[in-house]
């Protein structure tokens, strides 16, 4: 190495300080922004202990975050994991935020810091400032203070209402969690900055007016209320409603205003990571292909030295190796392998494209500007559109991947599609609905309510492929529900076709929990 490659270096072995991250930083954002081209939202780069990253990972890596039981016991089974050596922990973790929050370790050495700024500081930063989803569900700009708002909340509750009472509603909040969403947009964007003075709004409007739909319950003797119809129950109850804690909020008859704000709460939570369930591939993928980019062109303008590119090559190919079905690592898909390999295959595409590519991909093959077609598809794709579109017969066959059916019916497993035209169109159709939250998660749906008799709560899940929900779990988190609606609740599993019901679940609530 010669004495000007060797100044322009941005360290010089693995110790490095906080100087030494500003010039790794600019160097970096230099790559990321000027030449790829990457929008990102300002960053505020922390630098944290062992421990704190072991209790980033208990509390789903928020900075701000509410007490409960289970963070603590997150938090214990990894860290027993850690201290005996059965698990590493990871490099960074990222928040979406507007600054975007990148946690790295002090024990990363400089190499693993420039790598982690690239991928977590540039990569997913950019692809949280740019994808349709993030931009749909949620608000970076207002979570951090929407976040010192429910910890504030919560505490002050538990001040007032006791430990026991809070942590109830916030068991049968987070056993609903994944249940707590809304599937498709609203008429209006989050705005979490202004959920504290809207709670204060919503709990003066509860005070001072009746609920127009428990008002007009049949009651007895003549001042009885005439009933309301069928078309106007479920007009005032949005049915049918997927979102069981919206419902739960707005329509539980018994619940207190502090615990409908609770549900509210764990509901905008959800929501916020509803996002990152659906791109996780994609995401991984952009920061990964990010940071291989960026490294690289350190390397080749001389600003880290062979052996530092060595090190992040080990990393990287750790990372983005997928083991093979019969290695005792495997765990399925990782979405960081077929993430970068998608990335890496679609830059192919735009520069060196086959005939093949040319039929399959007319719109990008030969473009010449990879990073324009790839910030185009972090903009407007999720994972299960994205590799229906974008999954192609190279990677197929690279990745030597098959269609098989495992037909509970039938005895011998059954090869569905192979590597000839049809079969690559099948197995993209295949492995895409692998990453739709619409096929994966259980349709769960508030159907209807009984106000003329027992105010029973009536709900169905859509049956969907005879795959039927576990008895016992399933029994657990109706019980949940129960104790938040107050009255029984039944749970009807139903062939979305025929109608036909294949079984019932019934819970009631226990009187002592609220």
């Amino acid at each position: 190495m010669s004495v000007m490659e060797h100044d322009s270096l941005l360290f010089k072995g693995a110790d490095w300080d906080f100087g030494t991250i500003q010039r790794i930083y600019d160097a970096v954002e230099a790559i990321g922004s000027g030449e790829l081209g990457l929008d990102i939202y300002p960053n505020q780069i922390e630098v944290i202990t062992a421990e704190q990253m072991l209790d980033a990972y208990a509390s789903i890596g928020m900075p701000l975050f509410y007490k409960h039981w289970s963070f603590g016991k997150r938090f214990a089974l990894h860290e027993s994991s850690y201290r005996q050596g059965l698990m590493g922990l990871a490099y960074e973790i990222v928040i979406n935020s507007n600054p975007c929050i990148s946690y790295i370790m002090e024990e990363n050495t400089a190499t693993m810091q420039t790598l982690v700024i690239a991928h977590a500081a540039f990569g997913h930063n950019h692809f949280f400032k740019s994808n349709y989803l993030f931009k749909e569900w949620t608000d970076a700009d207002g979570i951090l203070d929407y976040l010192e708002f429910a910890k504030s909340y919560i505490t002050r509750c538990e001040e007032r209402y006791g430990h026991v009472a809070v942590e109830r509603v916030l068991d049968a909040a987070h056993a609903l969690m994944s249940h707590g969403v809304h599937r498709y947009p609203r008429k209006k964007r989050p705005d979490l900055r202004s959920e504290e003075r809207r709670e204060r709004e919503r709990q003066l409007h509860q005070e001072q007016t009746f609920n127009d739909l428990w008002r007009t319950v049949p009651g007895k003797g003549a001042a009885a209320k005439p009933a309301i119809s069928d078309e106007r129950r479920r007009a005032l109850l949005e049915l049918p409603q997927e979102n069981l804690l919206y419902f739960l909020e707005k329509s539980a008859p018994r619940l207190q205003p502090w615990q409908r704000e609770i549900l509210r709460i764990v509901r905008q939570i959800a929501q916020y990571f509803y996002p990152q369930r659906q791109t996780k591939v994609m995401n991984e993928g952009c920061a990964t292909y990010c940071h291989y980019r960026i490294m690289t062109r350190l390397h080749e303008k001389g600003q880290i030295s062979d052996g530092a590119f060595l090190e992040f090559l080990q990393s990287h190919t750790n990372v983005t190796r997928q083991p093979e079905y019969d290695d005792r690592h495997y765990g399925g898909i990782n979405p960081y392998a077929l993430g970068f390999g998608m990335m890496q295959d679609i830059e192919r595409i735009c520069t060196i494209p086959t005939d093949e590519d040319r039929e399959w991909f007319p719109d990008i093959a030969g473009s010449g500007d990879t990073m324009a077609v790839l910030r185009d598809v972090w903009a407007n794709y999720r994972d299960e559109s994205f590799i229906s579109q974008y999954l192609s017969p190279h990677l197929i066959r690279q990745w030597r991947m098959f269609h098989l059916v495992d037909d509970p019916d039938r005895p011998d497993l059954r090869i569905e599609a192979i590597h000839d035209e049809r079969g690559y169109r099948r197995l993209r159709r295949s492995l895409s609905r692998q990453y739709d939250v619409g096929w994966t998660d259980p349709d769960i749906q508030v159907v209807d309510v009984d106000l003329a008799g027992d105010r029973k709560l009536i709900l169905h899940h859509h049956v969907l492929n005879r795959n039927l929900l576990h008895k016992d779990d399933a029994q657990r988190v109706l019980q949940m529900v129960a104790n938040l609606w107050g009255y029984a609740v039944v749970l009807k599993e139903v062939e979305p076709v025929t109608g036909a019901i294949f079984h019932e679940h019934v819970a009631h609530p226990h009187e002592t929990l609220f």
